[in-house]
């Protein structure tokens, strides 16, 4: 297939470093309901790949939800969507498990089903076709999806996948190699923490919910896969801890992944320095849903920097906390790399912040930002919601204000202009949490304040980035809904939903119709109350949390009440966290000075000319893409590049003429300056052994340290071209005349000088172009005069570039010919 013809084609060649191809008895295939930039960005699919891969019988591939564009390709040409790592439709796997990681990715979930061949509907579902499982945060509520999944993991999954496939190892297959699927999910049922709709009847049995209790006996994946294309969170991600002891009362994963659990010291540094060999990110990050909290975190910081001397790797904490952040931590981020940094005060008043459980004063605000600011950031993001419960314009007011007041206080202490990005998000009631109760403010009153907060933003030249009103009322809908949604979920997915979290996807007329045609007032499933005595539908899920306690952590949100950290006093929740908290950590002592890291005397660099080839798969990678690949490839391999000075250091690497999305390369470059070099052999049996299969190092010469840059350098480009029989004939008009005028970029461009040689051999053209004037070759460009033939009509073209010519610094013509 030629990828060419789709969006970012790099989500769809599979082949990335560290990828398993395994086979085994027993097929699964994790599905992700969202892009291949998100869910390469998922740690959870990520380290169950990793564990299903390490069970003998067991094997694991991986299917993403596809763009629109494939998704047409496929249903057009009656194509099944398959996996990536063996191509094998998703009807052909025993078990095919969903992440539900977001309430707008459900209509993609019945739609990756129907393009992989199996029945929408469980009850549709026989012995022939695959298990349906789901897991991940979204199965504390499994209800609007009940209609469609055969089974729910509630919890953690590492451990019960495990459990899971044993079980279905066991349930003995007919002649035909098919098992009996009611008898596969009763013996599913009898796991712990396992939700089998068309077994348990939901008003008489109760899951609990599983977790690890030891996140050092947890497996976590140190050889993650490592995508070509830039995805959603492009670096190497380590959870360091587990749910958290705050308890804020909007949020479910603060209830719902509760005890707070830690991995040791020694865990998280043995883990982040073997994810950075594997893979070559130049990005770390230390994640968790409070990543300040973390214990030993300013240890953890100077001990991984320290390990990372010669090869400066950035360092990113998300989801910090307000107050949580020390100048020493900040110090050490900063030495190797500023990345962006984020707060979250959520609310804008202290009142409005103390019925929420965000225990932070205006005074730690004032501090943090100081902090921030003092120690060199010049772009802070901020994250607020609206529409939390007892809110007043006053609250709205005061969120204004504080995004104002960091404005002002980074132009006084740095001086100079600071960015201020504010993320406004609306409050969507969740299960499970001591705001279930709680109806969503209507659609009409989200969409006013977030208007004001707009104009006041504009006006003091703040940054904006809100999410879709509509988005918000459907995830209020889904969160708290019972199994008569799937009706809608179902029509919704029919009348083309797809990508709902996206605003260039989304359609809200079709969610409306579907509600129509369902019978759903979707405003009142979004908006309604329920009372705390009654019985809710969720109810049947045992997550841990006892519902006494979330109904007395309500009232105290009505009265303005702070529940203190649950690390310092137990608020007998339901759980026993004490208990599960690891005993021992690597004590914060005996780290090397992030000062003193430079101690050794470096030998002077030396410029290397690397010549290279991008064929196969391989020629699907964007410009971006390969440089990325091949700077990651040199890190694997150990290779001690030079970095520029400054707060973002760069290795000094510089490439040749970009080649276009699907063109081949035979004789390519790039140029980088390196210390520590052995030899020239020696460095191109490094890099090849890193390298993917379709980019290989071919030569390597010492050149000049004033040499110019290649896309100086570089002028003249030849191509080696497959043609269509009848193609052949429409070169003649351009090559015969002596003026071919195109309009780029609103000015008139005479292409046929560039033109300085065209012959077809067997169907070939061989094609010689060059710049003229300070005016750059465009291939396509001349090909689609040349041809009269649009960009998307010439991807039936097999194109490979064979050689590229230049002059050196003595004037003299140098050919780099492959």
């Amino acid at each position: 297939m030629n990828y060419s013809m789709f969006k970012k084609p790099s989500r769809y060649i599979g082949n990335e470093i560290n990828i398993i191809r395994k086979e085994a008895p027993v097929k699964v295939a994790l599905c992700f309901p969202d892009s291949y930039e998100i869910g390469m960005s998922h740690i959870g699919l990520k380290t169950l790949y990793s564990i299903i891969n390490n069970i003998p019988d067991a094997s694991a591939e991986r299917v993403y939800a596809p763009w629109v564009d494939y998704e047409s390709y496929l249903r057009n040409n009656n194509l099944l969507l398959t996996s990536l790592e063996y191509q094998r439709p998703l009807k052909d796997f025993n078990i095919v498990g969903f992440t539900l990681q977001y309430e707008l990715s459900y209509t993609n979930i019945l739609n990756m089903l129907d393009l992989g061949g199996i029945p929408v509907r469980s009850e549709e579902r026989g012995n022939d076709s695959p298990l349906v499982i789901a897991g991940g945060p979204c199965t504390v509520n499994p209800l609007p999806l009940v209609s469609f999944i055969d089974a729910f993991v509630i919890g953690d999954g590492e451990e019960v996948i495990k459990e899971i496939l044993e079980v279905y190892s066991d349930i003995r297959a007919d002649e035909s190699g098919l098992r009996n699927k009611k008898d596969t999910l009763i013996a599913i049922s009898n796991i712990e923490g396992v939700f089998v709709p068309s077994i348990h009847d939901t008003n008489k049995v109760t899951i609990k919910r599983r977790f690890i209790e030891n996140l050092d006996n947890a497996p976590y994946p140190d050889t993650p896969l490592l995508p070509y294309t830039s995805i959603v969170h492009d670096r190497t991600a380590i959870e360091i801890s587990r749910g958290c002891s705050r308890g804020c009362r909007f949020c479910q994963a603060g209830m719902t992944y509760r005890p707070a659990r830690e991995r040791s010291l020694e865990n998280i540094l043995s883990l982040a320095q073997k994810s950075i060999a594997n893979t070559g990110y130049e990005e770390i990050s230390f994640t968790s849903l409070s990543t300040g909290d973390y214990s030993n975190l300013l240890s953890l910081i100077r001990n991984f920097n320290n390990s990372c001397t010669g090869s400066p790797i950035s360092i990113s904490l998300p989801s910090l906390r307000v107050g949580s952040i020390s100048s020493d931590v900040l110090k050490e981020i900063k030495s190797v790399r500023k990345t962006g940094f984020t707060i979250a005060p959520e609310a804008g008043t202290k009142r409005l912040r103390d019925t929420i459980n965000k225990d932070i004063t205006d005074e730690e605000y004032d501090e943090t930002l100081e902090k921030l600011f003092k120690e060199g950031w010049r772009n802070v993001k901020l994250y607020f919601m609206i529409g939390l419960p007892t809110e007043t314009k006053t609250d709205i007011d005061g969120l204004i204000e504080m995004a104002v007041r960091a404005l002002k206080k980074g132009r006084k202490i740095t001086g100079r202009k600071v960015n201020v990005n504010v993320g406004i998000s609306a409050f969507v009631p969740k299960t499970h949490t001591p705001f279930q109760w709680v109806g969503q403010n209507p659609i009409s009153e989200l969409r006013e304040k977030q208007d004001y907060i707009k104009r006041e933003f504009r006006k003091k030249g703040i940054n904006f980035k809100g999410q879709h009103v509509e988005h918000s009322l459907l995830e209020a809908v889904f969160s708290r809904a019972d199994k008569d949604i799937s009706v809608l979920l179902e029509n919704a997915w029919k009348l083309g939903a797809r990508f709902d979290g996206w605003t260039e996807h989304f359609n809200n007329d079709n969610w409306l119709a579907a509600a129509e045609k369902s019978g759903i007032n979707l405003y009142e499933y979004a908006t309604r109350c329920y009372d705390p005595k009654e019985k809710l539908p969720w109810d049947f899920i045992d997550t841990g949390i006892h519902k006494k306690f979330l109904i007395q952590e309500y009232n105290r949100a009505l009265q303005q009440e702070v529940t203190p950290d649950c690390q310092d006093i137990c608020h007998a929740c339901g759980l026993e966290c004490k208990d599960l908290n690891n005993d021992e950590q690597v004590p914060q002592t005996g780290e090397v000075s992030s000062d003193n890291r430079e101690s050794t005397i470096k030998p002077s660099p030396v410029k290397l000319r690397v010549k290279f080839s991008k064929t196969g798969t391989m020629r699907y990678l964007s410009h971006q893409e390969l440089m990325t690949s091949i700077l990651r490839a040199m890190r694997r391999a150990g290779i001690q590049l030079t970095y520029s000075t400054g707060f973002h250091p760069h290795p000094k690497v510089s490439f040749g003429p970009a080649l276009a999305v699907g063109v081949e390369g035979v004789s390519e470059y790039f140029d980088m300056e390196l210390i520590d070099f052995k030899s020239s052999s020696n460095t191109l049996k490094e890099l090849n052994s890193v390298f993917p299969a379709g980019i290989k190092a071919l030569s390597a010469t010492l050149i000049h340290s004033n040499e110019k840059a290649l896309n100086n350098l570089i002028s003249t480009y030849e191509y080696e071209i497959v043609i269509g029989r009848e193609d052949d004939k429409k070169i003649n008009s351009l090559l015969n005349s002596k003026c071919h005028e195109v309009l780029r970029n609103g000015k008139t461009v005479n292409i046929r000088p560039m033109v300085k040689k065209a012959v077809i051999i067997d169907n070939k053209l061989f094609l010689t172009l060059a710049d003229t004037d300070n005016i750059k070759v465009r291939l396509f460009e001349i090909l689609s005069e040349m041809f009269q033939k649009s960009h998307q009509d010439l991807q039936s073209f097999r194109i490979k570039r064979i050689g590229l010519y230049g002059y050196n610094r003595c004037e003299q013509i140098e050919v780099y010919k492959g």
